[in-house]
């Protein structure tokens, strides 16, 4: 029996009739509750056009990056210095509760840009690395959300919803494109170390981010640990070998089965894949995981923080052997970067973990042959404020929450190099051209890997859910080579 009829099987004729409307996204179901992972071929026969990516690296840089001091160069500003935003600006916009009613007070930045690459984009000092790599960036500067705070923020650019219990960004990838390696996850989470200096202001990060939602829990992020098994409990207990684990798994699974055809649960299919999965990972994590394979050189590509597990540098080094061996998805998280008060300082210290590393991923994938069909993406979940919060001088500062514009990159997977999308205003509060929603952004990966965003859908609730929602998104097809 193939997948397509165990479906039928299981959710019985009106079901399976509805879903197979759905087109990529019921082939992938069909793969979930069938044992087989998806061949490219038949990943490529379900696909809605040509993909130009096939797999996905996200840094996301929680806490939100402050666009004015990184990418969006404003060489007047430092005239507004100490004045107060005009009310032609701000248009008595929505603040936080932080800087409500307060006097908006304009606060430049301290730093020096340059220009770089063969276009001559401006970067900021503390991007020395990715300065270096800027001809393989696309630079937008005009993206802007619906949430002014971390969580709800956070939430809508992963999962594309404020709203929690909507399934991420890396799930619905998993649902409607399947796995390309059997052996390990098709969407991996590693969260990284932060800049030790900055104990204040962390904003925490939850499961939901990385969760499946209403899709099956088989797509969901598996986080990595930074210690330890990288998958916990993925080790045998004392006194239990492999082929004791092979017993054992054959049994519970032979259970799992009859327990299926008595209750038609597409979820015990998704149990029993799983703890299969998790007993090959035992074989592939730790070949994975062991970066004594690398060369010298490599090492020193990422720079000396390498060496340190948990840490930013490490972890790109394994998103770049995750998608050597296929892992559809890998989600890195940096925290910190929150940064109400003493920005300078910490901005230093969070750009000194990401910077080197990025850009050696970059430089890596692309040695690797990699970078042409992985998609790398940077961004974090909404702007700074180009007023200050808190003391103010021309070398101590910070900045509120914006969620009006924001600045972040991709490379690679068919993306132009070397550009910049979209304005912003003189005070980098405004999007002056070419608007870019956190929805557009999602509707743009998914079209790198061949996925229409109003065609990849699972019925819940009553609604034919969509990672882009009910409302409207575009893909951002001038940015696409």
């Amino acid at each position: 029996m193939n997948s397509i009829e165990q479906m039928n099987q299981l959710q019985g004729r009106r079901q399976f009739l509805r879903d197979s409307a759905m087109g990529l996204g019921s082939a992938a179901l069909a793969s979930v509750v069938g044992s087989r992972h998806a061949s490219a071929a038949s990943v490529s026969e379900g696909l809605h056009f040509p993909a130009k990516a096939k797999r996905v690296i996200f840094l996301f840089m929680a806490g939100a990056p402050s666009q004015i001091d990184l990418f969006d160069y404003k060489p007047d500003l430092h005239k507004q210095f100490k004045k107060p935003l005009p009310p032609s600006v701000s248009m008595g916009q929505r603040v936080t509760a932080m800087t409500k009613g307060k006097e908006q007070i304009v606060a430049p930045s301290m730093f020096k840009f340059a220009q770089a690459g063969s276009n001559g984009l401006y970067m900021s000092e503390l991007l020395p690395h990715l300065s270096g790599v800027v001809d393989d960036l696309c630079i937008v500067k005009s993206l802007h959300t619906d949430a002014i705070n971390h969580d709800p923020g956070k939430t809508l650019i992963c999962t594309g919803s404020e709203i929690p219990g909507k399934a991420s960004l890396g799930s619905w990838l998993s649902y409607g494109l399947g796995r390309m390696n059997e052996n390990l996850p098709d969407f991996i989470v590693l969260n990284s170390a932060y800049w030790s200096g900055d104990q204040a202001n962390i904003q925490a990060l939850y499961s939901r981010l990385w969760g499946s939602g209403f899709l099956p829990s088989k797509h969901q992020g598996v986080q990595f640990q930074p210690s330890g098994d990288p998958v916990l409990f993925l080790s045998n207990p004392a006194g239990v070998n492999q082929r004791s684990r092979r017993g054992m798994l054959d049994l519970v699974k032979s259970l799992n089965q009859e327990h299926l055809s008595e209750v038609g649960d597409p979820e015990i299919q998704t149990t029993i894949a799983q703890q299969e999965m998790a007993f090959r990972m035992q074989t592939s994590v730790p070949e994975l995981t062991d970066l004594s394979q690398e060369t010298a050189e490599t090492l020193a590509m990422y720079g000396p923080e390498v060496e340190k597990s948990g840490s930013f540098a490490r972890n790109c080094l394994l998103a770049r052997r995750m998608v050597q061996r296929d892992v559809r998805f890998v989600q890195l998280f940096h925290r910190g970067w929150d940064h109400h008060r003493g920005l300078p300082d910490k901005l230093r210290g969070q750009t000194k973990d990401v910077d080197q590393p990025a850009a050696a991923l970059i430089k890596d994938l692309k040695r690797n042959g990699l970078l042409d069909d992985t998609l790398v993406v940077f961004a974090g979940e909404f702007g700074r404020t180009a007023y200050c919060q808190g003391k103010l001088t021309h070398t101590d500062y910070g900045r509120d929450h914006h969620p009006r514009c924001f600045s972040m990159w991709m490379a690679g997977g068919g993306m132009k190099g070397g550009i910049e999308y979209g304005k912003t205003d003189e005070f980098s509060y405004n999007i002056a051209e070419n608007p870019v929603h956190v929805r557009d952004l999602n509707a743009t990966i998914l079209h790198q890997l061949g996925v229409d965003h109003n065609r990849l859908s699972f019925p819940f609730l009553g609604l034919d859910q969509k990672l882009t929602g009910v409302e409207e998104a575009h893909v951002v097809k001038q940015i696409l080579a």
